[in-house]
């Protein structure tokens, strides 16, 4: 009788097996994901089949916020003279401009000042010091907000601003803040502050929603002052850890191009709190001030086309003469690959920047499985030694530079909620570039020997380790 119910149980699950498979294969999702579920799904019984109920249905066909409400959002809201702000871009950048008005509402707005901040020590001061100033409302969202020193004095800052009549809404990604206890966040709620938590997950409705992540970080204060980049709020991103120094990039910006922080904010707050929040206030008139164009890119898991992913390709075919890019993770998918690789067969000085200890062995492993074909055609790859480095950077030929949250890997393109701040502007550009290349004297640059002579048990993990880098 055991016999049969074995054999009963183990059709059932292999019945289940292949419809899964099925439908992994007829959604026609990037071939190398749909053969790392196929491979999952296969052998890994069981624990397969639990991967992809918690990460791998896909509902990017779901419109979560519907254009109806993007559009309504973006008439309440933005200035009138924001339509009227188009910049004058040399030929090569106006596609990219375009490309993300048309596809992310991104409009490219003049900032009074942009002031580069590539110390995290020096982040959490500037942005302490910010706060404090504020008069009228503070708005901030990080995928990570510990409960620990440094986030303890922010919390204990928005209560205090709060207190005064300020006010304060705060969203903070649910997977991000997993392990911070409620009691944190209720603290702030009782001094007065507005607090969601965005994508709610929760047992024993554990749904693929902990697939679908907030990754943003910002803050803007009165309209006026805005910070963007990929710090979050913990000890570590100030500290460091057990790998050493936690190199990281913000920008801190003031002027009318804080309006693009903002106008990203009330939507995912919005998306987190059911509730529609306009006026002028939010979006006071400024000075157009003369630090350059700043236009801000938001991505999520909706809809068909990869915003910011899409974005950088374009930006790398558009390069003439340099580009550089920064990423703590590096699992890119084939079409971004190939234009890494078309950018330095065309004599582009392509160079990329991970650390050589990731935080995440498994990220870390990943990572190292693709330097071979971009060494091989010419790409210069350099190693962090100093700490990690988390920033997201990126800068072309003394013009056009971003800085924001989006890693170069398939779960920033296809799964989180990311934004970037692409700016149109030499002297940032020159000071983006002068940081990387500062960052090269904490590196070891590697070359194609070197690569190709590592063990032979490393090759072997870093290859199963790209297996799976479509499901991290």
């Amino acid at each position: 009788m055991s016999f049969s119910i074995g054999v009963i149980l183990g059709w059932i699950y292999s019945i289940i097996a292949v419809i899964l498979i099925i439908n992994v294969v007829l959604k026609n999702r990037d071939s190398v994901k749909t053969l790392a579920w196929v491979m999952v799904l296969l052998f890994l019984p069981v624990l397969g089949m639990l991967l992809y109920f918690f990460f791998g249905r896909d509902k990017r066909k779901e419109r979560l916020i519907g254009k109806r409400l993007m559009s309504q959002i973006n008439q309440r809201n933005l200035s009138a003279n924001v339509s009227r702000c188009i910049p004058s871009l040399p030929q090569e950048y106006s596609a990219l401009h375009s490309f993300f008005r048309n596809t992310a509402s991104a409009y490219a707005l003049p900032a009074e000042s942009i002031e580069v901040i590539a110390d995290t020590k020096k982040f959490a001061l500037m942005l302490m010091s910010e706060l404090e100033k504020a008069q009228e409302h503070i708005h901030m969202l990080f995928y990570i907000f510990e409960d620990d020193d440094f986030g303890r004095s922010i919390r204990d800052l928005l209560m205090h601003k709060a207190r005064q009549g300020v006010e304060v809404r705060l969203i903070y990604d649910s997977v991000g803040c997993w392990k911070v206890n409620k009691e944190f966040f209720e603290d702030m709620r009782s001094a007065g502050v507005y607090v969601e938590s965005f994508l709610k997950v929760r047992l024993p409705v554990f749904s693929n929603k902990v697939n679908f992540r907030n990754h943003r970080k910002l803050v803007i204060i009165d309209g006026k002052t805005g910070f963007v980049g990929g710090c979050n709020i913990a000890d570590r991103y100030i500290t460091g850890g057990v790998w050493g120094y936690w190199r990281d990039t913000m920008m801190l910006v003031r002027g009318m191009a804080v309006q693009g922080l903002q106008f990203a904010f009330l939507v995912d707050w919005y998306f987190a709190n059911h509730s529609l929040v306009s006026g002028k206030r939010y979006f006071p008139q400024q000075q157009q001030g003369g630090a350059g164009w700043m236009q801000v890119v938001t991505s999520n898991p909706v809809g068909e086309v990869r915003t910011l992913m899409s974005g950088i390709v374009k930006l790398l075919s558009s390069a003439r003469n340099y580009v550089y890019l920064q990423t703590p993770y590096f699992m890119p998918n084939e079409s971004f690959m190939l234009a890494l690789k078309s950018a330095a067969l065309s004599g582009v000085d392509v160079r990329l920047m991970i650390p050589e200890q990731c935080d995440s062995r498994l990220a870390g492993y990943a990572s190292r499985s693709y330097l071979g074909d971009l060494l091989k055609v010419g790409v210069k790859v350099y190693l962090y030694k100093a700490g990690l480095i988390h920033s997201k950077c990126i800068v072309c030929d003394d013009y056009i530079s971003s800085v924001g949250s989006v890693n170069l890997d398939y779960r920033s393109f296809y799964y989180n909620f990311e934004v970037s701040a692409f700016v149109y502007d030499k002297s940032v550009a020159q000071t983006l570039k002068n940081c990387f290349i500062d960052d090269t004297k904490n590196c070891t640059q590697l070359s194609l020997s070197e690569h190709r002579q590592r063990p032979f048990g490393r090759r072997c993990l870093e290859s199963t380790a790209r297996l799976l880098s479509p499901l991290m």
